[in-house]
């Protein structure tokens, strides 16, 4: 495997391990508390995390179909998602409530090891000119979204949002 895509490879092993060490540090007491710096619980930020991993399936779709189209497609749609970022905020944060309920504290893990299997089989059958593909992001959406993204970029996008949130968690114990 190239040095980008072991390294990549190598990211996505390493939330997984550090997931699973996380959630066996959770205490009873602590899943309903509030984290710090968001409007989440514990539990529903630690969805929202493995929602990270789950978007980028999606995305990759997206840079696939866009980076055949011409520049200004992504341009635009881009700026059109960045338009409705008042009403991305609000659907990011109550489905990640909702979707908590289901991906709860006894299944998230399983769907997180799911999701990272499948994104390492997809990166597996990548070579460095597919992941030197790319198109224009809603970069209003997430801190970690630039205005141009590769496939590449885009591989490695949920560990950067993943480290971001796992700071906000408020845990008595979340030593690495």
């Amino acid at each position: 495997m190239p040095e980008p895509m072991t390294a990549l490879s190598a990211d996505l092993e390493r939330a997984r391990a550090d997931f699973q060490h996380l959630l066996s540090l959770v205490g009873s007491e602590e899943w309903d508390k509030a984290s710090s710096g968001t409007r989440w619980t514990n539990e529903q930020l630690l969805f929202h995390m493995v929602f990270g991993y789950m978007v980028v399936q999606r995305l990759l779709i997206l840079v696939y179909v866009f980076s055949r189209l011409p520049d200004c497609a992504s341009r635009g749609f881009a700026w059109a998602l960045n338009a409705g970022t008042p009403l991305f905020d609000r659907i990011n944060y109550y489905g990640t409530n909702l979707a908590a309920v289901v991906y709860n504290r006894r299944r998230m893990a399983a769907k997180l090891d799911r999701v990272i299997d499948a994104l390492q089989r997809s990166l597996a059958r990548q070579d460095q000119r597919t992941l030197s593909r790319g198109m224009h992001f809603p970069n209003r959406w997430d801190p970690y979204f630039l205005d141009y993204m590769t496939l590449s970029d885009v591989y490695g996008y949920p560990g950067k949002h993943y480290d971001h949130h796992r700071r906000q968690l408020a845990l008595a114990r979340t030593a690495r």
